[in-house]
């Protein structure tokens, strides 16, 4: 790996990734957002700081001085993921963090200033987690603390290191905790939930979320070609996918959690959140990467204009046959159906394209969503 970074390929395989993609998404949307973190004062970083200014995103250093004069020059380099894809196009991904039991930026011991004010003045600190590969779970937490402290909103998306820091140290497991805890808003696919509560059925596993969670409003299941769930204390609501033909995966998901980042923040009704996330999501999947390649407004535009589900009654009515009795569940439907099924409420797509299409076009023109 130290022979791949001495020698780096052509640029044109170079590209942002990691919490990058939710950050590009957001600021495509509309969003103001500011990257807090790392990056190095080598090609690398540079190549970063780049981009991240080329898409009106901001970054902030989350050093103090005395942090780097204290680093080895090494872990002072930005972290690079290679991503290996085989010819069948499926991806593998490999950084020096795999290879290490301390965190690639273990020697940072406090947030700067700089880092507690765009905290604050921001409505939502977005973390997954890969952030425990660079930072230490004392500086994850002093993160969500100080967060909570300010008001501002903790978004948190697990990923396949949940699993992982289950098992972890006391110190990953505490901080995970805390995270589950804290966090207003959890993302997650349903095999993440499962692993972390030990429940098969993602709506179970999702209200023992809830339940433990102190500050949890939404929970939000991410469930690939089939849609998406959106989990409250007072209710179900569902989304079935988009239609689409699929190029790439890479940066789906962290697509999708910008749209929900917009609706969470612009009280946006949930069933339309998860539609616009839906489209989000599957718009970058038609694409290929992430990084500069997620979806553009215009092209979510594009699939909103002649939009087509993908249905599977099948799978929704074994999913929500339990649930019915017990919880409201909102679900967006192709077109109006007569009569309700117990609790059940159907919004049509076509009611959330006209609420949502008049905006995006309109935000397209300006170049910026308005709230």
């Amino acid at each position: 790996m130290e022979q791949l970074s001495s020698s780096p390929p052509d640029k044109q395989y170079w590209e942002a990734g990691g919490n990058c993609n939710m950050a590009i998404a957001a600021a495509r949307l509309g969003l103001k957002c500011v990257a807090i973190g790392h990056v190095g004062n080598e090609i690398y970083g540079k190549f970063l700081e780049d981009v991240l200014q080329a898409e009106g995103i901001g970054m902030v250093g989350m050093s103090e001085e005395t942090d780097v004069l204290n680093a080895p020059s090494s872990s002072y380099e930005t972290l690079l993921c290679w991503v290996l894809v085989d010819p069948l196009q499926k991806h593998g991904f490999c950084s020096r963090a795999d290879f290490s039991k301390e965190p690639a930026f273990s020697w940072m011991n406090t947030l700067s200033e700089e880092v507690k004010r765009a905290i604050k003045r921001s409505r939502i600190l977005f973390c997954n987690g890969y952030d425990f590969d660079e930072l230490s779970p004392h500086m994850i937490i002093s993160a969500v603390e100080y967060t909570v402290e300010v008001g501002t909103s903790v978004f948190f998306d697990p990923g396949p290191r949940g699993k992982s820091l289950l098992s972890g140290t006391v110190e990953e497991q505490k901080a995970l905790e805390h995270f589950l805890r804290m966090s207003d808003v959890l993302l997650l696919t349903s095999d993440e939930a499962e692993s972390l509560t030990g429940l098969v059925d993602p709506i179970l596993s999702v209200q023992e979320l809830l339940r433990k969670g102190n500050r949890t409003k939404w929970v939000v299941v991410k469930m690939g070609p089939k849609g998406s769930i959106l989990i409250t204390k007072s209710g179900i609501t569902c989304a079935s996918a988009f239609k689409v033909k699929i190029m790439d995966t890479v940066g789906c998901g962290d697509s999708f959690v910008a749209a929900i980042a917009y609706g969470f923040i612009h009280n946006i009704p949930l069933v339309t959140t998860l539609a616009f996330a839906n489209a989000v999501g599957a718009a970058t999947a038609m694409g290929c990467g992430a990084g500069r390649n997620v979806a553009t407004l215009k092209q979510v535009v594009e699939l909103m204009e002649t939009p087509d589900l993908n249905e599977d009654d099948k799978f929704w009515n074994e999913l929500l046959r339990e649930h019915l009795d017990s919880q409201e569940v909102t679900f967006l439907s192709k077109m109006v159906l007569n009569g309700s099924n117990g609790r059940m409420k159907h919004v049509t797509l076509q009611k959330v394209v006209s609420e949502l299409l008049p905006k995006l076009k309109s935000s397209q023109l300006e170049g910026t969503l308005s709230s």
